[in-house]
């Protein structure tokens, strides 16, 4: 017989027999009860979900702030820079921080101030009032003209072509009055005057008259009316020159045909007496010695140009130097026109 027969022959409502160990049947839409462990499983997560919501709600709230100051310092940065109200900072720095830059400036600069002073001092204490510590100047003098131009031009017969000439010469010869010379020292011809322990040096006489017909005392036009023009040559000055030898300036032309020339003092001569120089201070009334050279040209020489040379002879007095051409010399053209 089959198996099937009991199973027919059982009861409604009766649950089938069942070997041991065999589980119920359960319906297909029945669901298993679920575990306790799960349930308490589920709840912590929902309650770690909570917090990372929190937390993500608060970073938010962090970040949205910090944006709010940023737009703010962004608004407003000179006023922050100028003046922090947070830090009390002013321009970056507190006031304990300004207090300390300042004291430290303030002895820096002092000391420096201090140190140059000193520097100063100790270098006056080394000079002299008369005479230069480092005389760079060369030994010997160069020569230059009145009046002051290289080249002297003009028109005999149009006293406004050389009355700038002629004004010139005349201030020139101011210091030269023979009335204020005559208040200077007649010294002795042909020697040094030498004051080295006088604080206060004599001048020797050096007259206007001396220069005679290049005065401008009884020629007021000193020649150039009569196109025979005066020339004033003098030496720089040169503090402690003592020449060597009997120093006279001497002109020649540098044209074909020779120039006739005229000079005062007679040959040109400058005396050792006007040596040495003392300086601005030490010899206030000093006046230099003067050459007068006086041009006789002659009507050929008119509407030409004249170029003159003179230089220092007689004496150690350099003249000949390629580099300097002003060293003991001096050159001059002239043009006049009848």
């Amino acid at each position: 017989m089959s198996s099937s027969a009991p199973t027919q022959n059982q009861e409604p409502g009766q649950e089938p027999d069942r070997e041991p160990g065999q589980e119920p049947d359960r319906e297909p839409d029945q669901k298993p009860e679920q575990d306790p462990g799960d349930k308490k499983d589920a709840a912590q997560e929902e309650k770690t979900e909570e917090v990372k919501e929190e937390k993500a709600e608060e970073e938010k709230k962090e970040r949205t702030e910090e944006k709010k100051k940023e737009v703010k310092e962004v608004k407003e940065p000179a006023m922050g820079f100028i003046y922090n109200r947070r830090t009390g900072e002013f321009l970056g720095r507190t006031a304990s921080s300004w207090g300390l830059i300042l004291l430290f400036y303030l002895v820096f600069y002092g000391f420096l101030a201090a140190m140059f002073l000193l520097t100063m001092w100790v270098m006056l204490l080394t000079l002299d009032d008369n005479v230069p510590k480092h005389q760079d100047r060369v030994p010997s003098p160069g020569l230059v003209i009145r009046p002051h131009a290289a080249e002297i031009s003009f028109n005999r017969s149009n006293p406004a072509d050389y009355s700038g000439y002629v004004q010139q010469l005349h201030q020139f010869l101011q210091p030269y009055e023979d009335s204020r010379q005559e208040q200077n020292e007649l010294c002795l011809v042909g020697e040094y005057t030498l004051q080295d322990g006088e604080p206060l040096k004599k001048a020797c006489q050096f007259k206007r008259s001396l220069l005679r017909y290049c005065s401008g005392l009884s020629d007021t036009s000193f020649g150039y009316s009569d196109g025979k023009p005066c020339v004033l040559i003098k030496m720089n000055r040169i503090i402690g020159l003592k020449p060597i030898g009997d120093p006279y300036v001497n002109c020649t032309s540098k044209g074909n045909a020779p120039l006739e020339m005229l000079y005062f003092p007679s040959d040109g001569r400058i005396d050792k007496m006007f040596f040495p120089y003392y300086g601005k201070k030490a010899h206030p009334d000093y006046v230099q010695p003067l050459v007068a050279v006086k041009l006789l040209l002659t009507k050929e020489d008119y509407n030409v140009e004249q170029t003159v040379e003179c230089k220092l002879e007689g004496s150690d007095l350099r003249n000949n130097d390629d580099r300097d051409k002003s060293l003991g010399r001096v050159i001059f053209r002239v043009k006049v026109f009848q």
